[in-house]
């Protein structure tokens, strides 16, 4: 009998990894995401699966926690097959490529540091290199379209529909013949707020047998989006009325194309105050490239953008920031600025040398426009913290801090339960990508409002579908 067993994402955000095992001995792997937070460690732990033994590999959409930890599976013999729409393939590359980059600097930055104490054996090398990306990118590959079936094999077919995340992103059904019954299951991915700027809703679905959702959300609803809209436009216009700057830390994926359409907005109205916009994140440079080739699946407020001006995203304030020698010229700009800068949650990245610089001075302000995982700098500092340590140095933390949950690339709880109500025939639901306390809430309330079986998913755990 099928079965599935998730090997993250279980009572977790992130690390998503669910492997579906059919009667016949094929096995499915739908993502495998990096940990992030403070749950890590598990990445440098084994696979709990072989890797040789996965015959297909599904990406639902392209964000670290979903695809990070897939170049392991090459170094330990994945050979199979790589489904993805073709805009997820796009970006999953910058974001693998990017990740090998990082922990190769890391890796060399420890070894230098262990040489000076005798302990060089003592390094871990990285999780995977460039080349492990590559190598993996090689694989034979399926490039999904939304609603159109991937015959996999007799009897096994996939079909990806929009999720309304992130540029390709996608849930997936995925049906199956076993004992001549037909089964599906579907993979809800992540699923995008309805409001979002860049991307048009998630699609429906009429039925399944088992449902896997996530639950990022699940505990409340997000702010309207015409009072985070006016929530942002007011850090924007007080910071820099005031002689301030605005520090963003953004996602390099949706979030920072999200930003780049408000600001231009904003601008095309008359609303924004005289300052310059610099998009210091070399990896969002790419990413946005990405959306620009793919400007058909974009929402109509871009579609009207790339008809007005023959650009969707560009606009005069705009400076695309490249070299790290062009970041820190901005430490010369004295008020003014308006910095949009990665990791989205703090963790690395060109945002932590602007925290250096800005954070002390109360008259800038921080935007945190995302989620912000347990164990992250951003959560830290999202929950109040009254000083940071950068680079062996303690910084005070005066500039104004602003969350403003409304832009989240995820549903929240109504609009989980609204896309679930669509379903005619709703079999078992699963909870996965979820905080577990959250995840109780959620469940509660789909028991509540829909009346079904609810099952928090555990890690490892085998549930037969």
């Amino acid at each position: 009998m099928a079965f599935v067993q998730s090997f993250g994402a279980a009572k977790v955000v992130t690390g998503s990894a669910h492997l579906l095992t059919l009667d016949n001995g094929k096995k499915i792997l739908i993502d495998c995401g990096m940990f992030q937070g403070e749950n890590e460690e598990k990445n440098t732990k084994e696979l709990e699966f072989s890797s040789d033994e996965i015959d297909y590999l599904i990406f639902t959409h392209a964000h670290l926690d979903h695809v990070g930890r897939s170049p392991i599976m090459f170094k330990e013999g994945f050979r199979g097959e790589v489904i993805a729409t073709r805009p997820t393939l796009d970006l999953a590359s910058i974001i693998m490529l990017d990740s090998a980059h990082l922990m190769k600097e890391e890796y060399h930055w420890r070894f230098k540091k262990a040489q000076r104490r005798g302990e060089e054996n003592m390094v871990s090398s990285p999780l995977y290199t460039a080349q492990d990306v590559e190598s993996l990118l090689t694989l034979k590959k399926r490039y999904a379209k939304y609603g159109k079936i991937i015959h996999l094999q007799k009897d096994l077919s996939v079909t990806f529909h929009n999720a309304g995340h992130i540029l390709g992103s996608a849930f997936v059904e995925i049906r199956f013949v076993e004992k001549g019954v037909e089964k599906c299951v579907v993979f809800s991915g992540d699923l995008g707020n309805k409001n979002d700027i860049v991307l048009p809703s998630p699609e429906n679905l009429n039925e399944t047998d088992t449902l896997y959702i996530e639950s990022t959300y699940g505990d409340r609803n997000h702010k309207d989006i015409d009072d985070s809209v006016d929530e942002f436009k007011d850090v924007i216009n007080n910071t820099l009325t005031d002689g301030g700057n605005v520090l963003i830390p953004s996602f390099a994926i949706e979030r920072t194309q999200e930003i780049l359409c408000m600001l231009k907005s904003m601008y095309k109205n008359g609303e924004l105050p005289t300052c310059r916009i610099f998009l210091d994140s070399p990896m969002a440079i790419r990413a946005t490239r990405v959306y620009n080739k793919y400007t058909d699946q974009l929402s109509q407020l871009c579609q009207t953008f790339l008809e007005e001006d023959g650009s969707v995203f560009d606009f005069p304030r705009l400076e695309f920031v490249k070299t790290p020698e062009a970041s820190k010229k901005i430490n010369e700009i004295q008020d003014g600025a308006i910095i949009i800068a990665g990791s989205g949650m703090c963790n690395g990245g060109r945002i932590l040398h602007h925290f250096k610089h800005r954070l002390w001075n109360k008259k800038n302000a921080v935007m945190f426009v995302g989620f912000q995982a347990k164990g992250t700098l951003g959560r830290r500092i999202v929950e109040g913290a009254k000083w940071i340590e950068l680079y062996h140095e303690k910084i005070m933390i005066n500039a104004s801090v602003h969350t403003i949950n409304g832009f989240s690339a995820h549903a929240d709880q109504s609009e989980l339960i609204e896309w679930m109500e669509h379903f005619e025939r709703l079999g078992n639901v699963f909870l996965i990508h979820g905080e577990e306390e959250k995840q109780i809430i959620f469940k509660e309330a789909i028991m509540q409002k829909l009346d079904k079986r609810v099952h928090i998913v555990e890690g490892g755990e085998m549930i037969y579908v």
